[in-house]
């Protein structure tokens, strides 16, 4: 077949731009300014660690942290290669790979946590672990700590910590100022046990939803309300279409640091000792920048015209009535005694 020159210089054009607009795609590396300042090639001891959230979040970005603290403080033993924006997958498959020791460490987020112990979901109750002030509480008390940290121990995995993502709440399409407004939404929830028990509880419509699927469901209809926190709303742009939040603040978004326990136990005495106090130590240093971070989210989208909304304390006490019957389920999953010594601690 002959093509005339036309034809041919319009193809050559097509190509041309195709070839452009993909090499210049591929230079846009959205981790570029989180690389490494050093060749971390001759590490002796390699942490792979994943996370599904984007480390504009101070409660991601802590990896980082992590990943530079513990090369300068182990002279170049260890080296942390973090991934962050789900690089090695959904968090269910992610949790798998760390039971199997494909990968040695993962920052779950605490809605998926309770899918490997759930002892876990304790921190996803409603109303329990509410406050950034309560979080601090429940970290440092060792009665209310120990029960949580070796919680999966029996799938070989250890809880070293955990870091935030902000007070979780409604993103909504249209104003949801009462109880009775909330009858009206479809909302988004995790994929997670807890919540789908919170929700029949509190007799509202959801979907369950994957977070890669959210952005075309918020933008077509399909749900228009979101289950999250002001922080990952924001910094993910779910308040350019959701233009409503209202603050419930019934539990604390968290990122749970947990570790393949058979890799942790090889790491010789002095090593182990390095890497547990700086996952420590950068864990509640970050845990405090998220409080200032939420601070500056919410006032930047208010400024953006997004509005907040506070529940009626009458409406708030009717949620936490309701909730009667996940406390009653969880508490047989969790230990009713550590569910109440959780709530009357706190």
């Amino acid at each position: 077949m002959r093509f005339s020159k036309n034809v041919c210089l319009a193809i050559i054009f097509v190509l041309l731009n195709m070839f452009v607009y993909s090499t210049s795609f591929a230079k846009e590396d959205p981790l570029e300014e989180w690389s490494p300042s050093f060749d971390p090639s001759k590490a002796q001891y390699v942490y792979l660690l994943s996370c599904v959230g984007h480390p504009a979040i101070e409660g991601v970005a802590v990896g980082f942290k992590i990943r530079d603290r513990l090369w300068k403080e182990t002279d170049g033993k260890i080296y942390v290669d973090f991934r962050p924006l789900s690089q090695l997958g959904g968090e269910k498959d992610v949790i798998n790979k760390l039971k199997f020791g494909a990968i040695q460490g993962m920052m779950s987020s605490s809605v998926a946590a309770a899918n490997i112990a759930p002892v876990l979901g304790i921190v996803n109750l409603p109303y329990v672990v509410d406050s950034f002030e309560k979080l601090e509480k429940f970290r440092s008390n060792e009665q209310l700590w120990k029960p949580y940290q070796d919680a999966a121990l029996s799938k070989g995995l250890q809880v070293l910590d955990f870091t935030g993502y902000g007070s979780y709440g409604w993103a909504t399409t249209k104003p949801v100022a009462t109880r009775e407004q909330a009858q009206g939404v479809n909302f988004r929830i995790a994929q997670a046990p807890v919540n789908i028990d919170i929700y029949k509880a509190w007799n509202l419509k959801f979907s369950v939803l994957p977070w890669p699927d959210v952005p075309q469901a918020l933008q077509t209809g399909v749900i228009d309300g979101l289950d999250h926190t002001p922080i990952v709303c924001n910094i993910s742009k779910k308040f350019t279409v959701a233009k409503y939040y209202t603050q419930l603040d019934y539990a604390q978004g968290l990122y749970v640091h947990i570790i393949n326990k058979r890799w942790l136990d090889k790491l010789p005495p002095d090593l182990q000792e390095i890497f547990l106090r700086v996952v420590k130590e950068e864990s509640a240093i970050t845990r405090k920048l998220t409080i200032q971070q939420q601070e500056e989210q919410i006032a930047a989208a208010k400024k953006d015209g997004v509005t907040f909304y506070e529940l009626s304390k009458e409406d708030k006490a009717a949620m936490i009535k309701d909730c009667d019957p996940v406390y009653d389920v969880w508490g047989k999953k969790i230990g009713k005694k550590y569910l109440e010594q959780v709530q009357n601690t706190l």
